[in-house]
């Protein structure tokens, strides 16, 4: 990846509200649902962290 090329920071996923769920035990709940993409946003979050720390480390070389 080039310094240069964008790189947004990825979204979070918004959240169910809070009378979404129907509490009758589906598989997967809507909040697995939201959890699990809360896990991936987090992972994708820590990489985009990392790319940044090196693209600022390599601007400020210059």
């Amino acid at each position: 990846m080039l310094a240069d090329d964008f790189d947004p920071p990825p979204e979070a996923p918004e959240p169910p509200a809070d009378d979404a769920c129907c509490d009758s035990g589906c598989e997967p709940c809507i909040w697995d649902t939201y959890n699990a993409q809360l896990m991936a946003y987090r992972a994708q979050l820590a990489a985009w962290q990392q790319r940044e720390a090196v693209r600022l480390a390599a601007k400020d070389k210059y």
